[in-house]
This record gives structure tokens, C-alpha cells and sequence, in this order.
């Protein structure tokens, strides 16, 4: 017990929340809350993954089962939940002695404690997609992946936060959390489907896979700039340049004095002969630029991610990812199952007639989700034979970033239930809809290929590693020739 109390003078978060319970409880509750969500996470995942689609939505789904909409296994007390709907509560009550009396408090501290860890998760998310995003590759892309990209931000998001102030008569600030939430493209579940259909490196799939890398750096800056409007609750103009402004000068320039900070970061790590001598700097540098970009009004991701570019560029980048992949597998799962658990799906039961309204603006999400992805296939210029149809579809399903989106903005309370729900029931649509639409808007004889492809993606996040080509070919998603089981391969620093 003197331990626990240790940690109690040392962290106010429990401190403040543990007064009046014991302490041994608050533990065991989230023990038991850990179990619970890794075990939802991994069957989520391994059921997701065989039927082809990214295991985070598997995770998602398996959130929405074991929380507030179908189990009640995973609950929290935002939205009016109290400590009598968790059944991790009432097990405790049995198992363990927990009074009636001492239940609200441990349940309040538990919350708590899973939410910061949700966060925590997310701010590593992020890191790591820093890591993989290589922005010498965002530059060869071209203009024509580009205009995809600007395009594929812009056409939903004004289409979304507009429709739901003018129609649904939605307050400004959550209007433009939900629009912003559409912006994201899924490269996982796209880089799939076309490495099946044996189109990953035709003009299409190239202009497809540099513009839905591009639309997830556009979606966290403009997360960034949303989510520090949640704070103010108020849209103020000069405000909102002022977050534009700041978020995108403090990426580039996290990336120029990135490479002065490259050479110093290396020579520390070689320095360092203990444990974690490469991942521990990483982090306090990741964690560090978290701190400053929050501080700067900005979201705590969006220093995370800026110092995932940085050390993209170091030659330590290929050892880093993978120490960095268990941290992630331990910490992620957690705020994607959080989202899902603290997703009450119940808001959209259509036989309840005040519920009507959210399940409207949930198809409502939907359509624009769809309509404005397919908009920028239109938008190519100068390629008279492209399919310009597929390239719409491709940027369809919406991925992790779309998650962080419905993530952040339930944690900000920015969202009502109803508007959140929505924007999960958009991002699982999405998802499920993009593979078999790719597999229609491409012509059955251009299939035929379909076996010259072989994409190999990220178990975890979906994320592609290697497209397996003839030797003539080489992926713009990631170089084949510099993964150790390749047999191209040379020790050298650059994208796995």
C-alpha cells in the first residue's frame, strides 16, 4: 500500500480521484479494464484482418462490443454513465470485496486513468506515422497527387461542415470537428485492394497512394487547428489563421532545424551503451515537441507527428520503427477500443423518433464522405486516359486519422453523442464500401494482373511495406531493396 500512496503524492491525476477509494481497487479495476480491451482489440483485429479490411477497425468494432452500446464491459462516465452500468464494477463487487458505497470512486479513477492512457496511445499513433512518412516521397508524387490531395480536403470538409450547420442547424464548432473528420484517406485499405487488382503502380494507384499520404499530413494540421477551436468553443477568424498559420510553420519547421537536430540525435544514441539507448531519446524528443506544440495552442499529436518526420530522416530511422512497433501494440489498441467503447450506437436506433435525426446526419456524413472523395478523381489534369472514376473511389475509405478525429473530439466533449456516433457509422462505412466499389470501377479484363502484384502490409496498422515487383518496377509507397529479407537489400538509411 505504501507504494500506492507513493504514486498518489506523485501523480494528482490519481491522487484527486483516489481520496476516498482504495487504492488496490483502483488498480485491480484497471487491470481488469486492460484485459478487457486487449482482449477485444486482438479478436477484433485477427477476425477485421481475415476479411480483409485494416485490424483498426477491427479494434474500433470491438470497442463498440465490449462498451456502452452492447456489453457494458468498457464505460465512462462522459455522457451521464454512471459506475452502476459497468460490469467491470459489479464483477469487482463480487470478486473482490468492492463496496457499493466505494464504487463511484474507483469507477471515476479508473476512467480516468484509461482515458490517459487512450491519450497516450494516440500521441505514439502519431509518432509513428511520422516514422513511415517519408517527405521526399510526398514531393515526387507530382502536382497531380497533389490537387488530389488539397482537393480531397477541401470539397468534404466544406461540404460537411456546411451541410450540418445549414441543415441540421449544428453549432459552428462541432460542425467544423465532423467536416474536418472527413478529410482523411485510408493508404492501408486502398493499397490493398489495388495490389490485388494489380494496380497498385499504374498512374492511378501512384496518384492515389501520394495524395492519401498527403491527406493525412493536410488532416492532422487541420486537427490540429479544429481541436484547438474545441478549446475556445468559440470561432474566432483571426484565431483560426493565427492555428493555420502556427500549425503548418511549426511542421516545417520541425523538419528544416530537423536536419541540424538529425546528426546530434545519432551521435547521442551511439553514444548511450544501456538499455533503450535509441527509443528512450526518441521518445523524450517525441514527448517533448508534444508538450511544445501544446503549449503553442496546438494539439500535443501534432508534435508527435513532426517529430516522427524528423527522425524519418536519421540513419537510425529503420532500428527506431521497429522498437517503436511492440511501445505501439501495447498503447494503440487502447484508444482505438476507448473510441469504439465510448461510442454509443443506440443514438442512431431509428425507433426511437429524437434519435431519427442523428441516424439523417450519419447518412448525411456518409454521402458527402463518398461524393466528396469522388470529386477528385475529376480533378486530374492533362491524362486523357486515366480512370479518373477509380481514382475518386480509391480515396474513399477513411483510416486511423479519421479515428483520431472521432478520438479527439469525444475527449474534448465537443461532439454530442449523436454527431460522434455519426462520424464513426462514416468511418466504418467508408472502409467497408471502398473494396468492393474499387474492384467495380476497374475494368474485369485490366484484373488479369492481378497477380503480378504482392503487397505486404503492417500487421498492425495496415500500413504497406513492400510491394513484391519484377525487378524493372519500384513502388513509390516504400523502396523493397531496403528490408533485410530482400535480397536488394543494402544497409542504408531509407523508407522500409
Amino acid at each position: 500500500m505504501q507504494f500506492f500512496d507513493a504514486i498518489n503524492v506523485y501523480f494528482p491525476l490519481l491522487a484527486s480521484t483516489t481520496e476516498t477509494a482504495d487504492s488496490s481497487m483502483v488498480i485491480g479495476a484497471v487491470l481488469l479494464s486492460l484485459v478487457v480491451i486487449y482482449l477485444s482489440s486482438k479478436l477484433g483485429g485477427e477476425l477485421s484482418n481475415r476479411v480483409g479490411l485494416p485490424p483498426v477497425l477491427g479494434e474500433l468494432l470491438g470497442g463498440v462490443v465490449v462498451g456502452i452500446s452492447v456489453l457494458h464491459l468498457l464505460v465512462f462516465p462522459e455522457g451521464g454513465t454512471d459506475s452502476s452500468n459497468s460490469l467491470i464494477m459489479t464483477f469487482l463487487q463480487m470478486t473482490a470485496g468492492l463496496t457499493p458505497e466505494a464504487t463511484p470512486a474507483v469507477f471515476e479513477a479508473q476512467s480516468e486513468v484509461i482515458s490517459v492512457l487512450a491519450e497516450l496511445g494516440v500521441i505514439i499513433l502519431l509518432f509513428e506515422i511520422g516514422l513511415e512518412s517519408n517527405l521526399k516521397d510526398l514531393i515526387s508524387v507530382g502536382a497531380q497527387a497533389a490537387i488530389v490531395a488539397v482537393v480531397g480536403v477541401v470539397v468534404p470538409f466544406t461540404a460537411g461542415t456546411v451541410g450540418l450547420m445549414l441543415l441540421f442547424g449544428v453549432a459552428a464548432v462541432p460542425a467544423i470537428f465532423a467536416g474536418a473528420a472527413l478529410t482523411a484517406t485510408s493508404i492501408g485499405i486502398t493499397s490493398k485492394v489495388l495490389s490485388e487488382l494489380g494496380k497498385l503502380t499504374s498512374k492511378e494507384g501512384q496518384i492515389i497512394l501520394g495524395a492519401a499520404v498527403m491527406d493525412d499530413v493536410l488532416g492532422i494540421i487541420v486537427l490540429a487547428v479544429v481541436a484547438s477551436l474545441a478549446k475556445d468553443g468559440a470561432v474566432d477568424v483571426n484565431n483560426v489563421i493565427y492555428l493555420i498559420i502556427s500549425a503548418s510553420g511549426f511542421l516545417i519547421g520541425a523538419v528544416v532545424l530537423g536536419n541540424i537536430f538529425n546528426k546530434s540525435f545519432v551521435a547521442i544514441a551511439d553514444q548511450l551503451k544501456t538499455r533503450g539507448e535509441l527509443v528512450i531519446p526518441a521518445f523524450i524528443f517525441a514527448f517533448a515537441m508534444a508538450y511544445l506544440a501544446s503549449v503553442i495552442q496546438l494539439e500535443a499529436i501534432l508534435g508527435a507527428f513532426a517529430a516522427g518526420l524528423v527522425l524519418e530522416e536519421t540513419d537510425k530511422r529503420k532500428e527506431l520503427q521497429k522498437q517503436v512497433i511492440p511501445i505501439a501494440d501495447i498503447l494503440v489498441p487502447i484508444f482505438f477500443v476507448t473510441v469504439g467503447a465510448k461510442t454509443d450506437l443506440g443514438v442512431l436506433n431509428p425507433a426511437i423518433p429524437s434519435n431519427r435525426e442523428g441516424l439523417i446526419m450519419a447518412i448525411f456524413l456518409i454521402a458527402v464522405a463518398i461524393i466528396g472523395k469522388v470529386i477528385t478523381g475529376f480533378s486530374v489534369f492533362g491524362q486523357p486516359q486515366i480512370n479518373r472514376l477509380a481514382i475518386g473511389v480509391g480515396m474513399i475509405p477513411r483510416g486511423e486519422v479519421g479515428l483520431v478525429f472521432a478520438g479527439v473530439g469525444a475527449a474534448s466533449g465537443v461532439l454530442s453523442k449523436s454527431l460522434g456516433a455519426a462520424i464513426i457509422m462514416m468511418v466504418i462505412t467508408t472502409t467497408f464500401l471502398a473494396p468492393p466499389l474499387l474492384r467495380f470501377v476497374f475494368p474485369e479484363s485490366d484484373n488479369l494482373v492481378a497477380d503480378q502484384d504482392k503487397l505486404i502490409l503492417d500487421g498492425a496498422t495496415g500500413t504497406p511495406l513492400i510491394v513484391e515487383k519484377p525487378p524493372s518496377i519500384v513502388s513509390t509507397v516504400n523502396d523493397a531493396n531496403n528490408r533485410e529479407d530482400s535480397p536488394d537489400y543494402e544497409d542504408k538509411s531509407s523508407k522500409t
